[in-house]
């Protein structure tokens, strides 16, 4: 019987090659067995299996055989099965990120939205533009991304300012929060209609006496106006650009020895 196609890393894991998966439950359910089998007898511990939608019949004969679910995409299902009882399985990402954005102009007054599903509230919730991180993005890019697509503003990423750790949240999952002060490099307001009820520059000391602003809100921006923050800084030899970012303080000069 043939072995399905796969790879096996350092840690003792078989990955299958979704692409070389049969193309019929039969062939599927006949491989899979002879696979865990050959598996067994060569002290592996882990099997990952990764099953395109297009092949979602297969998930529930992999499930009967003691696979377990590990993760989903919008293009395919991952299962994990443990060869050895005690094979210890990697947690999948516990996180989603996001980020906000304190944009404050030359006349003192700072960017805010409020969303269309706080249209009831009386009075009005403003926040700081912001959303989710895309994937492979940047929090910085992220931060400049948002602001324009909610407000059509335009800004320059300066200085990291805060982040807020909260679990349970969205999904049942934690949620980090990344603030950022950004210099705006234009005015006009294009408010995104979709998402946002309204958008303005607001007068800093009249946003810090709203009541209806959270005390975390106003402490964010006190701390964006007041700090110089942590800027993005590079070091050499840790990635690329491109899949990296850092985020430090700027340093004294340090004491002569």
């Amino acid at each position: 019987m043939q072995i399905l196609a796969h790879s096996v890393n350092r840690y003792g894991g078989v990955t299958i090659e979704p692409e070389m998966l049969p193309t019929t439950v039969e062939l599927f359910q006949e491989a899979l067995d002879a696979s865990l089998a050959h598996w067994h007898e060569d002290d592996l511990k882990l099997v990952w299996l990764e099953i395109p939608i297009a092949l979602v019949e297969f998930i529930p004969l992999a499930v009967k055989r003691g696979f377990i679910f590990h993760h989903s995409t919008p293009e395919q299902s991952t299962l994990v099965y443990r060869l050895q009882p005690d094979a210890f399985v990697p947690a999948y990402a516990s996180h989603y990120i996001g980020v906000g954005g304190v944009v404050v102009n030359e006349k003192q007054e700072l960017l805010v939205v409020a969303e269309q599903y706080h249209r009831s509230t009386n009075p009005r919730f403003y926040k700081l533009p912001g959303g989710l991180v895309d994937p492979d993005e940047h929090i910085a890019d992220a931060i400049v991304r948002e602001i324009r697509e909610e407000t059509g503003v335009e800004a320059e990423f300066e200085a990291l300012i805060c982040f807020r750790h909260w679990h349970r949240a969205r999904f049942r999952k934690s949620d980090i929060y990344f603030i950022a002060r950004l210099k705006p490099l234009s005015h006009e307001i294009t408010r995104a209609e979709g998402e946002i009820a309204e958008c303005l520059w607001m007068p800093v000391q009249e946003y810090l006496a709203m009541e209806s602003v959270s005390a975390f809100n106003k402490e964010i921006v006190r701390a964006a106006i007041g700090s110089r923050g942590i800027c993005t800084r590079w070091i050499d030899g840790h990635g690329t650009p491109i899949t990296h970012e850092f985020f430090m303080p700027e340093l004294d000069a340090l004491p002569s020895e």
